[in-house]
């Protein structure tokens, strides 16, 4: 504790003689809590909100659980404990987390749900998020048209359907978003799912685990597939998706006469647009998470001024207990032909790092 009063005090030095207009933790310290740096997005939210909670005059807390449920209720606990001013939480599992808001709730602490949306109490304040269903629109319908692209001279299509987290609520908006594309053209044989499994509760993969989608595909391939060729794999997250094709690749798929499937994505991982540009993975949906994290800063911004923060959703997202007060973001599709326009005209990565 001493070494990290230590630090404090020398970058408010280094700040002052910078003649930088604001001291970092003069306006209060904000507590993030985010669930895992096993995926390069929520790192990139974290960095992005440290920089900007910094550049706005505030301290941060950021804490990352590794997708241990226990783990982050004592993080937030503890920033609790220490007088955090706002909580920003993306949660492992939204619905674990009632106790502990109570506790920040009593404390005068207000909380943000940060993309997951935190389900079954009161306590949460505000949510900050994409429009979760649009996102699985734009999926399913990047889907399709590679359907139509890839394999203009089939009927029906056959494809399988893999959904996010069951304990995350966004997983369940990606795949109703996804589902009122696709489930016409399944009722009019367009599409078929040679498996039968459909429903978050079959298709549902815990913690967004990539090794689970593969090895669920690996199934899906031996006991469907025998006589059929699979066209389409609709994936909510990039690292479900790096998992289905390695499984699909492992049996021939994009190899002498036996198409790639159609496989989409969300998150813009880097491993994933490689992919795209090697004509494995389809699409992915990028998600500004600088945006994001501008948007709950000006939330906290706001609230810690006494003012109100700027909402455009009072309807879509009720938790069980109540429906949160929310912003929702715009998601753009990526797929080959605008990777470049998109992730590195906005600066989001450099040619670099893809290529």
């Amino acid at each position: 504790m001493k070494t990290f009063t230590s630090v404090l005090a020398l970058a408010a030095v280094a700040a002052s003689l910078a003649s930088v207009p604001a001291f970092a933790q003069e306006k209060g310290t904000i507590g993030i809590a985010m669930p895992t740096k096993s995926s390069a997005r929520w790192i990139s939210d974290g960095n992005s909100m440290v920089e900007q909670f910094k550049a706005a005059g505030y301290g941060t807390d950021l804490q990352y659980a590794e997708n241990d449920i226990p783990n982050q209720l004592a993080q937030i606990e503890n920033m609790i404990t220490k007088g955090d001013k706002v909580l920003v939480v993306a949660a492992i599992d939204g619905t674990t987390l009632s106790n502990a808001l109570e506790n920040a709730k009593a404390a005068g602490i207000t909380v943000i749900a940060y993309d997951r949306l935190i389900r079954d109490t009161e306590a949460v304040d505000y949510y900050a998020t994409f429009d979760n269903f649009k996102v699985g629109v734009q999926q399913a319908s990047s889907l399709v048209q590679c359907l139509k692209d890839r394999f203009p001279d089939t009927k029906p299509w056959n494809v399988e359907l893999f959904g996010g987290s069951p304990d995350d609520n966004n997983a369940f908006f990606f795949y109703d978003g996804a589902m009122s594309v696709l489930q016409p053209m399944i009722d009019s044989g367009e599409i078929a799912i040679p498996s039968g499994q459909m429903g978050m509760d079959k298709v549902g993969t815990l913690r967004w685990d990539g090794a689970v989608a593969q090895s669920r595909m690996d199934n899906l391939l031996s006991a469907n597939y025998g006589d059929k060729t699979l066209n389409g794999a609709l994936s909510p997250y990039d690292g479900l998706s790096i998992g289905i094709l390695s499984s699909v690749k492992g049996v021939g798929y994009g190899s002498g006469d036996l198409k790639m499937p159609c496989v989409t994505g969300q998150d813009a991982e880097v491993p994933s647009v490689k992919s795209i540009l090697a004509d494995e993975q389809y699409s992915t949906i990028f998600k500004d998470t600088r945006n994001l994290a501008g948007v709950t800063v000006k939330m906290v911004d706001a609230i810690l001024s006494g003012g109100q923060p700027e909402i455009n959703d009072t309807t879509t997202y009720n938790n069980g207990v109540k429906v949160v007060p929310s912003f929702l973001l715009e998601s753009q599709p990526v797929d080959k032909s605008n990777w470049e326009e998109v992730l590195i005209g906005s600066g989001y990565y450099t040619k670099d790092q893809i290529q």
